[in-house]
């Protein structure tokens, strides 16, 4: 319920702080007071853009404060979800600076102004003029419809489903499409990947290959190194081996003259054992090494293959080649296999499409039994309305496409007078007529939803003293269970509030300012009178004040 509503710089409002409770409120004031200001300031933290011309003095910011108590409302995982502080008492801010920006908050985090309306709706549910208007459409009067049948979970369920339907139907004319161009690439992909498939494409193989190009381009000199490499070692006046075997068996003979010596005979015995092995390495190499053109030729035709591919396909490396490879092997796949895939699909789509016909099913066989209560419920509450006559015709017939809210049609007709024939909601009735049934159907839904806190905008207007008292008694019972306010100018309404707050402007220095406060017993009283019978408040009008409030 809204706990508080702070608002600072609005139109003409310079500064108000107003504590509300739960029950019944109702709001009256003079026209022009300012009552519409105040809605337009509660809509600002509802979600609502700012406009700049509301600013009250242009050089200071607007700041709209309103606190709400949500322990009822179940909404925490809605916290959870846009990673917002959870707070019982959840205070929502609007901001607008003189240069235009505004800015929002949450319990202090702020937020878009989408997270901002997504939370209002919950919260606060405004009647106005344009909300009346919203009785005609055909998805709020299912809504109604589902409130009463309890189809909540059937409809998530729902919804759930209709999203994984949607998402196979758009696989599905996804594959199709790409079968209808694949077969023009087919052909040419095929190629491609046989191409890089015939290629030596390999993690290193670039290196290795122009390695051993290096080598066989330069076979001679390589073998040329070699062979003066091998007689270094085995020249037999000056060679390596030569010379190191003097000089192990000259180590040999002075290890055993001390440690030190011993430790010098090891390194040197180690360094004869390498010597050793290097020059056997060296001629087994020798042995090996022999120009080879025709091996040089291939891998001179695989590294020119590489760069030409690199070329081909814009790419700088053997891996970019490997994944291309690898991204055309699924395409050829995929064509290859297209009709076994679209097949699968199909059938996916058509088990999808049975799961979700039975659930929406279920939801209208849910509705079905519900319109007859429905009907009943608003024909009976419209009579005491000033609306005998009125009766509806409402009647489900299943849609061809699957809908946002499941797999009907609805007509919902109305007749105001007997003898009168039957029409849609917005051609046969008046806006007096919308007012009483939005209120009617308001009151109904209270007892199967959890409705946020309501607050009617002058929705008692056009409507006779008898009728207004019935209308002021019928919200009256609806805020024993949740917060309601009534913004009215019909005294038999005020009367019926548990709380009565009054709207009014002041003028000072030449500047006028609306404010707003709670009135005591004796000032309802006078408001009353005042409602009655205008400023000159005679005794009778206040005796029927009195009354009323009794």
């Amino acid at each position: 319920m809204l706990a508080n509503l702070s608002i600072k710089n609005y139109a003409l409002i310079d500064q108000l702080n107003v504590d509300f409770t739960s029950g019944f409120n109702v709001i009256t004031g003079e026209t022009g007071a300012g009552k519409s200001i105040l809605l337009g300031g509660l809509s600002l933290v509802l979600g609502k853009r700012a406009d700049l011309s509301s600013l009250r003095d242009k050089e200071k910011k607007c700041i709209i404060e309103a606190e709400f108590l949500v322990e009822k409302y179940d909404l925490k995982s809605f916290f959870d979800d846009e990673d917002l502080d959870y707070e019982d008492a959840t205070i929502i801010r609007r901001e607008i600076q003189p240069s235009g920006k505004s800015r929002a908050f949450i319990n202090d985090s702020p937020v878009t102004l989408d997270i901002l309306s997504q939370l209002g709706n919950r919260l606060i549910d405004v009647h106005s003029q344009h909300q009346t208007l919203r009785l005609t459409e055909n998805d709020f009067q299912l809504k109604v419809i589902d409130a009463l049948a309890d189809n909540s979970p059937l409809l998530l369920k729902y919804k759930k489903q209709l999203e994984l339907f949607r998402q196979i139907n758009k696989e599905l004319k996804e594959l199709l499409d790409f079968q209808s161009n694949a077969s023009k690439e087919h052909d040419y992909n095929s190629f491609l990947l046989k191409e890089l498939e015939d290629a030596p494409l390999k993690e290193g193989i670039l290196e290795d290959l122009e390695e051993q190009y290096e080598q066989l381009n330069n076979v001679e000199i390589i073998m040329e190194q070699l062979s003066k490499g091998g007689q270094l070692f085995n020249d037999e006046q000056v060679g390596v081996i030569g010379l190191m075997t003097e000089l192990k068996q000259v180590a040999n003979r002075l290890s055993s003259f001390g440690n030190q010596f011993t430790s010098l005979n090891e390194r040197i015995q180690s360094v004869f054992i390498e010597m050793d092995d290097i020059s056997s390495e060296l001629y087994t190499i020798q042995e090996n090494t022999e120009a080879n053109p025709q091996l040089l030729q291939e891998v001179n035709e695989k590294l020119q293959l590489l760069h030409d591919l690199f070329k081909k396909h814009d790419v700088a490396d053997v891996t970019e080649l490997i994944a291309i490879r690898e991204s055309l092997s699924k395409k050829v796949s995929i064509t290859e296999n297209i009709e076994d895939s679209i097949s699968a699909k199909q059938e996916a789509l058509e088990k999808q499409k049975q799961l979700l016909a039975k659930t929406a099913e279920n939801i209208s066989k849910a509705r079905q039994k519900s319109i007859p209560i429905l009907k009943k419920q608003l024909e009976e509450s419209l009579i005491s309305l000033g609306m005998p006559s009125a009766t509806f015709k409402i009647e489900i017939n299943p849609s061809e496409d699957f809908k946002e809210n499941g797999l009907d049609d609805l007509t919902f007709l109305f007749s105001a007078n007997k003898g009168m024939d039957y029409g849609l909601l917005k051609k046969v009735a008046s806006g007096g007529e919308l007012s009483r049934i939005m209120l009617t159907i308001k009151s109904i839904l209270a007892k199967y939803e959890n409705l946020p806190t309501m607050m009617f905008d002058e929705i008692d207007t056009g409507v006779s003293g008898e009728i207004s008292n019935r209308m002021g008694e019928i919200m009256k019972q609806m805020s024993s269970g949740m917060q309601v306010f009534s913004i009215t100018h019909l005294p038999q309404v005020a009367s019926k509030g548990n709380h009565h707050y009054k709207v009014y402007k002041t003028e000072e220095e030449g500047i006028t300012r609306s404010s707003m406060r709670r009135l005591t017993t004796e000032e309802r009283v006078t408001e009353l009178a005042q409602m009655l019978g205008g400023k000159e408040i005679s005794e009778s009008a206040l005796a029927h004040a009195k009354q009323l409030l009794t």
